[in-house]
């Protein structure tokens, strides 16, 4: 197994002070915690750290020999140079670490493209001075750079990310085609959204019955699994997304676009939160969540879930819930281990679905109008069929169906291609 250091520079005025996530982030990427190093301080150009701090580092790294020295912090090329060279090993910063994870994970094309994307687009504006600092010397994680002139480099990068944003967008635009495919079959489209290792997968699984790897470890789900559920009698799909993590660069959130449309497109969203974990760091993490998506989902009602209540201490949940009031005034209270509170939780999504519209659809008695009968059985609730006459004594079918807009859109188109002698829903 590798092993690390870790380090984090606090911010003076800063609150957080934990190394507890960069930790399982590690954890999560396969490295085993060497050490660990801490100063509060503003950031240094050179090195993050002080120079002093700095080279206590460089000391801890000769006596442990670890594979990696990864700072919380997001690093400079500079600072990435004057520290690896200093300490003699290879240092990283915490979205290389997630980026990392992200390799170990992506099993489909469309999850590689989207890391690769990830990592070229943070290489790209530090193109230059990697080439030129790789030419001083090279130094771990700087292998090879110093073949290449600054301006070849960058336009690679460059074009590497036209190629795969192209390939990316074909992808967005197929799976747009579908959610556009499955609505207009009635489907109900609602994501479980949160932080990382919040409980997704595990509600998922106590919600649908049907297995989605789950594991006590960060960024499980990378591509969205999708299952159906009946809810009230409506077909609808259920959707585990990729978790979020604070200080999410810009660019990390556009290349997994593609991943989050599952969210940014859904009828409903179900944002679990881990309510085991102290008020502070529930809020912490709600706030990262609704930053991370609220530009995007437009009108899109959220129900907030505080998930593992069941290791909940109960004096510390009230306080999580006066917390999080202003984000989330009725949280609903649920265990996805123990299926506490799922029930509830059932009830308001069904709530909070799309409305769909009642109406009485005339159809004719023929094969056609059958066929179309039998559609409607898929993409609506029938409620009742009538087999009779209509005005014009022609024999026909009524029937009473509760029915999603985009399906009766469908259905009207249907019924005006079909010979006349049958009506319009009414």
């Amino acid at each position: 197994m590798s092993s690390a250091i870790l380090v984090k520079r606090i911010d003076p005025k800063g609150k957080d002070d934990s190394l507890e996530e960069l930790e399982e982030l590690a954890l999560s990427a396969g490295y085993e915690v060497a050490g660990r190093v801490t100063q509060v301080r503003t950031p240094d150009k050179a090195y993050s750290v002080g120079r002093g701090k700095a080279e206590e580092i460089a000391s801890l790294a000769d006596e442990l020999h670890p594979d990696k020295v990864i700072f919380d912090d997001r690093l400079s090329a500079v600072q990435i140079y004057n520290l690896s060279k200093l300490c003699k090993v290879e240092v990283i910063d915490r979205f290389n670490l997630i980026l990392e994870i992200f390799a170990l994970r992506a099993r489909t094309r469309e999850a590689k493209l989207q890391v690769e994307l990830a990592n070229l687009i943070y290489e790209r504006p530090k193109a230059r001075m990697k080439v030129t600092l790789a030419k001083r010397g090279e130094q771990p994680g700087f292998k090879g750079l110093g073949r290449y002139q600054a301006d070849i480099y960058e336009s690679e990068i460059t074009g590497k990310i036209a190629k795969i944003q192209a390939e990316l967008d074909i992808i967005r635009k197929r799976q747009g085609q579908t959610r556009r495919q499955r609505k207009e079959r009635g489907f109900d489209m609602v994501a479980l959204a949160g932080y990382t290792n919040a409980g997704k997968s595990t509600l998922m699984n106590a919600l649908t019955g049907e297995p989605v790897v789950m594991k006590d470890q960060l960024f499980t789900t990378l591509v969205p699994t999708t299952r159906l559920l009946e809810l009230d009698g409506r077909r609808t799909l259920l959707t585990d997304t990729v978790g979020f993590i604070k200080d999410l660069p810009h660019f990390m959130v556009e290349a997994f676009r593609s991943t989050l449309e599952e969210i940014y497109q859904a009828d409903l969203i179900v944002l679990v939160v881990d309510a085991s974990e102290p008020a502070e760091a529930v809020l912490d993490k709600l706030v990262t969540c609704h930053d991370t998506m609220w530009k995007e989902i437009g009108p899109v009602p959220v129900i907030t879930a505080l998930n593992k209540c069941d290791k909940a201490d109960p004096a510390e949940l009230r306080r999580t819930k006066d917390a999080i009031a202003h984000l989330a005034p009725h949280p609903v209270m649920i265990s996805a281990k123990t299926c506490e509170g799922l029930d509830e939780l059932q009830l308001l999504m069904s709530r909070y679905l799309p409305r769909w519209t009642c109406t009485v659809v005339t159809l004719p008695s023929t094969e056609e109008g059958i066929s179309l009968l039998s559609w409607l059985h898929e993409a609506a609730i029938v409620r009742g069929v009538e087999y009779g006459v209509d005005e014009a004594g022609r024999p026909c079918i009524r029937a009473s169906v509760d029915v999603r807009e985009t399906v009766l859109r469908k259905l009207e188109q249907r019924l005006s291609r079909m010979p006349p002698a049958c009506t319009a829903p009414g």
